[in-house]
């Protein structure tokens, strides 16, 4: 199996808010034997200060053009690291049922070596994780109930799915190391 730590990356992390995607990612990212970045779409989104599209006061246009170009943001910033020899890996909670926008959006941003890996925990974890965050990070609980369902389409899709239910982050973050390994191995198709 390839040594995922030592290998140059894009990896994309897909899941509903509170999977623990940012934080699995984030120390992911600092433990790698090669230089890592960590691209949250989130952080991007929220660049824009005056203005600001919440989509928690409704989905509407401005929001998902603030989305879109957060996703092309991340996917220009994840192109140059991989092209200065910089790994990185992005998180975004990509609906299986919009994969033009979702997982093409992103492979068309970032390019053919992107590796997306599902983290889709149970829904009671999803709900008592979305409960402890903050600001515009905290979504309702049938928000989150919405969209937990809605990522349940990933399973038969033939991406690599980790569900993080019972494992803490380093140990998911090991799953993750042995899921890109393969991946690097044997591309998933999309």
């Amino acid at each position: 199996m390839a040594d995922a730590s030592q290998a140059a990356v894009a990896v994309l992390l897909i899941g509903p808010a509170g999977a623990g995607k940012t934080t699995v990612a984030r120390y992911w990212a600092d433990r790698r034997r090669v230089p890592t970045a960590h691209i949250s779409l989130d952080d991007v989104r929220e660049w824009v200060r005056s203005g600001f599209a919440n989509p928690q006061s409704g989905w509407n246009e401005n929001s998902e053009a603030q989305y879109r170009l957060a996703r092309r943001t991340c996917g220009f910033a994840a192109r140059n690291f991989l092209a200065n020899g910089i790994s990185c890996i992005l998180d975004d909670a990509v609906f299986p049922d919009r994969p033009v926008v979702g997982l093409g959006g992103w492979k068309r941003h970032v390019g053919p070596g992107l590796l997306p890996v599902v983290v889709l925990p149970g829904l009671e974890i999803v709900l008592e994780r979305n409960a402890a965050r903050s600001g515009n990070r905290r979504l309702s609980d049938e928000e989150v109930a919405r969209i937990h369902g809605r990522m349940a389409g990933w399973y038969g899709s033939g991406l690599p799915i980790i569900d993080n239910s019972t494992y803490d982050v380093e140990t998911t973050a090991r799953m993750l190391d042995e899921v890109v390994a393969r991946s690097i191995a044997s591309p998933p198709t999309f």
